[in-house]
């Protein structure tokens, strides 16, 4: 006999608020790349305008987080490390990234046990991108 029963599944990207909420965290993380001195090497390796880079960030968080996988869908694999050799990541642009990431996450998702799931992996990543002693 078999359970007719679906148990719903639901992602982190629907945990924290869908589209509208991956948005506002992009929006306010690249605002604060773009104003806070603490995180002036990481702005400085990014181009005048925030905005593309904003955009596949969003994509890509989209997918990540469980949504659409609008990242993969125009751009292929992310292998981000890769994609990001082209910029000089040390301990300070890592460092300014980390920063920018933590306090948009606390400012955009009310969660702290969400907070605390992405956050988590998201650091590791940041310290995986150095690729400059």
């Amino acid at each position: 006999m078999q359970d007719d029963k679906q148990e719903a599944t639901t992602t982190l990207y629907d945990a924290v608020g869908g589209d509208a909420a991956v948005r506002a965290l992009t929006s306010r993380f690249y605002a604060l790349m773009d104003t806070l001195p603490e995180a002036a090497a990481c702005r400085a390796i990014h181009p005048a305008s925030l905005a593309h880079s904003e955009e596949k960030l969003y994509e890509y968080l989209t997918g990540w987080l469980g949504g659409p996988p609008l990242y993969t869908d125009k751009r292929g694999h992310p292998m981000l490390r890769r994609r990001h050799f082209v910029a000089p990541i040390g301990q300070a642009e890592r460092d300014g990234w980390l920063l920018c990431f933590t306090r948009a996450l606390e400012e955009t998702v009310a969660s702290q046990q969400l907070r605390a799931i992405i956050l988590e992996p998201v650091t590791r990543l940041a310290h995986h991108m150095v690729n400059q002693a």
